[in-house]
């Protein structure tokens, strides 16, 4: 069920964090969605869907409600979200809570994932990372509204997306992706134009003094994650994030 997860409790005043990376196991999805789809947007069967979101929301000690999901079109809009609030109407690739009753949710396959804590002041966003919302801004759209709410002192986690070796593009996006960050321009495993849009996101994180863990992996190449660019028909993983109370809180 989780490629990657960590779970540690406050300690003091500073919240703790639950956050994690989901793979393809554990889920009851068939066919090109097995088995842990949690795309709801996919075709998949939607009972089947459901199932697969309850199983994670119970491994983070939540009901499905809980978890927060977003409409996720490529662009860097901005939803803040709570506990009792309704999912997003309005399209975002980011979303931003403070509140430690609910996890968000990103969903990708092939897209960078990232996810953000704030530990002092609690609060916690995910952001979908995309050719298109890396070049135009959803990093800094993010940066800017973590700030806006009092984040001072930001840690990312920057999930697998898909490698450079398998991202060709044409030379004129590659140029625009270098314009955002010179660390996304690359070579494709055939020496064609190609773009590392997860190094141009932990480039400007780590720009805007961002601590960042960048978690190792390639989708595409990866069998235990799902790609679009591999499969074409295809499920989401995810990339979840819940705060915890600090130590002692009611």
């Amino acid at each position: 069920m989780f490629r990657w997860r960590e779970r540690e409790p406050g300690v003091g005043p500073r919240f703790g964090v639950d956050w994690a990376i989901t793979d393809r196991s554990g889920g009851v999805s068939a066919g090109s969605y097995a088995s842990l789809n949690l795309g709801g947007h996919v075709h998949d069967d939607p009972v089947a869907v459901s199932r697969n979101r309850s199983r994670v929301a119970r491994a983070l000690d939540l009901e499905s409600d809980d978890l927060q999901f977003m409409r996720q079109v490529h662009g860097c809009d901005v939803a803040v979200v709570g506990s009792g609030m309704p999912q997003p109407s309005q399209a975002a690739d980011v979303m931003i809570t403070d509140d430690p009753d609910v996890a968000l949710v990103v969903l990708v396959a092939d897209c960078t994932p990232v996810l953000l804590l704030d530990r002092t002041e609690g609060l916690a966003a995910v952001v979908h990372a995309g050719r298109v919302g890396f070049t135009t801004g959803v990093v800094e759209a993010a940066l800017s509204a973590m700030g806006d709410r009092g984040a001072r002192d930001l840690e990312a986690v920057v999930g697998p997306s898909v490698c450079p070796r398998c991202y060709e593009v044409p030379s004129d996006l590659r140029e625009a992706a270098a314009a955002a960050s010179p660390a996304a321009y690359s070579v494709s495993s055939t020496g064609t134009p190609a773009i590392d849009v997860a190094a141009g996101v932990v480039d400007q994180l780590q720009g805007a003094g961002v601590a960042v863990t960048w978690l190792p992996g390639c989708t595409r190449e990866d069998d235990s994650l799902f790609s679009h660019r591999r499969d074409g028909v295809t499920g989401r993983f995810a990339g979840l994030i819940r705060l915890l109370p600090p130590e002692g809180a009611a």
